[in-house]
């Protein structure tokens, strides 16, 4: 592959890479919302407050869901640059349903402690992809 075709592949990955990080801040914002509404909503908050946590739980797997679709296409692109990377979010339901009907502490720390695993691998995916990026950006300039 000559040089010109390489420094194009890498541009593509690079810009994969900062739709999957761009995808994963939404994300941890999202996450980091639910956080405090969960903790609100173990002290003392109520069916409201239960709601807004899981409307932001709604957001996070949304952006959970585009951050799995980015860094899949970045993946993808790596391929192509000859950089294996197994880039991957794997975040199940964060108990919704016994949350709403179960509402009290036990549900509650169960939900929260989902989102803090979740927080965690968003973290760390972050971090991967940061460090490709950088890798990456060092072989273009």
């Amino acid at each position: 592959m000559s040089n010109e075709i390489m420094r194009r592949e890498v541009q593509e990955a690079i810009r994969a890479g900062e739709n999957a990080l761009q995808s994963l801040y939404a994300a941890k914002d999202q996450l980091n919302s639910a956080k405090n509404w969960g903790l609100f909503d173990m002290f003392g908050g109520g069916f409201f407050t239960s709601m807004i946590k899981h409307s932001k739980l709604d957001g996070a797997a949304a952006s959970l869901e585009e951050a799995r679709y980015n860094l899949q296409i970045f993946q993808r692109e790596l391929s192509d640059v000859h950089i294996p990377q197994d880039l991957h979010i794997n975040v199940n339901g964060f108990l919704s349903f016994a949350d709403f009907f179960l509402d009290g502490l036990i549900a509650d720390y169960l939900v929260q402690s989902r989102i803090n695993d979740a927080r965690e691998q968003v973290d760390d995916a972050i971090g991967r992809v940061e460090t490709l990026l950088n890798d990456l950006q060092s072989y273009v300039y």
